[in-house]
């Protein structure tokens, strides 16, 4: 089974070795790097942020990140002949990888690996088996295992993504706000209702549109001071971009939650929160990112609940009551 999570798409352009530049670093040298990219910064995975570079790399860039993300191991094992040869590429290629990654060369890149699949092997060696394919005949156990992996590993990887001074940045804005419009195609049409039903009960008034039209209606409407948010996995959805670009103009905060930092939808937005994903078997990008999406939103509620406790409180208050009647004696919902 294929999902498509939109409905239009925005075609991404060709991008080079420097893409990989603006998405948070693992750790590397303090020196600048030949190819005067920013350099690497500490605590974060390096295989997180080839994963979230990949899509936008090209050509030999792209085969030597693929092959690293297929068996991070193996190529902390290699030296960088035999990486450029199992990759099809040459030395030079791997080492202008090395260098947009913000590494002075390819000792530093595999140090940082084997750094990092070694912390995993100590931590839990079930996560290195993320990447097999599910069988049609693998029983539950094991699928149940490869998907509790995946998306662990997921939440991790979203966590050293997020910077916590744009959910802070976001939440204020919202506790702030007179109004939120919440925007979303498809599958995200399904986190951004989710997202809209949870400040909707601590009396913040937000409306979810998945339509194009309504939403651009609303959205006209905005004035500073209001929020709006986009929630896209590729950051390419044509009809959302569209829409947080209808906010902005506006003079509404544009908030954009999405798995790729250069995307389209990012760079219409005022701020950006990142996620992670981890495709299975059947379940490609745009599913698997569920569940990093929803806990990153979780997350932007509860800081805004926490900016508006006494109102979120009350409001609480009030909605339990109001729905008190509707719950039978051994508290589950009448039916």
């Amino acid at each position: 089974m294929v999902s498509r999570e939109e409905t239009t798409t925005v075609a991404p352009a060709a991008v080079s070795a420097s893409t990989l530049a603006s998405v948070p670093v693992s750790p590397a040298p303090a020196a600048s790097s030949g190819d005067g990219l920013a350099l690497a910064g500490s605590g974060e995975s390096v295989l997180v942020r080839v994963r979230a570079g990949l899509p936008e790399l090209t050509g030999a860039l792209q085969r030597v990140a693929e092959l690293i993300l297929a068996d991070p191991a193996a190529a902390a094992r290699s030296t960088i002949v035999e990486l450029a040869e199992r990759s099809g590429t040459s030395p030079a290629t791997v080492t202008r990888f090395c260098r947009a990654l913000g590494f002075v060369g390819y000792a530093d890149l595999r140090l940082a690996i084997a750094g990092e699949t070694g912390r995993a092997a100590r931590t839990g060696g079930w996560t290195m088996d993320i990447g097999r394919e599910i069988q049609p005949t693998d029983p539950l156990e094991r699928v149940l295992g490869q998907i509790m992996a995946a998306d662990t590993q997921a939440m991790h990887d979203t966590a050293s993504l997020l910077d916590l001074s744009e959910v802070e940045r976001a939440a204020e804005a919202i506790a702030r706000a007179d109004r939120v419009d919440i925007y979303g195609a498809s599958g995200s049409a399904l986190v951004g209702g989710e997202m809209q039903f949870c400040l909707h009960r601590i009396g913040i008034a937000a409306w979810a549109w998945t339509d194009v039209h309504n939403g651009l209606a609303s959205a006209a409407l905005l004035k500073s001071g209001d929020v709006a948010l986009g929630v896209s996995h590729s950051g390419q959805t044509r009809e959302t971009i569209e829409m947080i670009a209808e906010a902005s103009s506006r003079g509404a905060t544009t908030i954009a939650l999405t798995s790729f930092p250069r995307s389209p939808l990012a760079e219409v937005a005022d701020i950006v929160l990142l996620t992670a994903t981890q495709a299975t078997t059947f379940r490609p990008d745009a599913l698997s990112a569920r569940h990093p999406q929803l806990v990153v939103l979780d997350l932007l509620y509860i800081a805004v609940a926490q900016r508006t406790h006494e109102r979120a409180h009350a409001a609480f208050s009030v909605t339990a009551q109001a729905v008190a009647g509707h719950r039978s004696a051994s508290g589950k919902e009448a039916s």
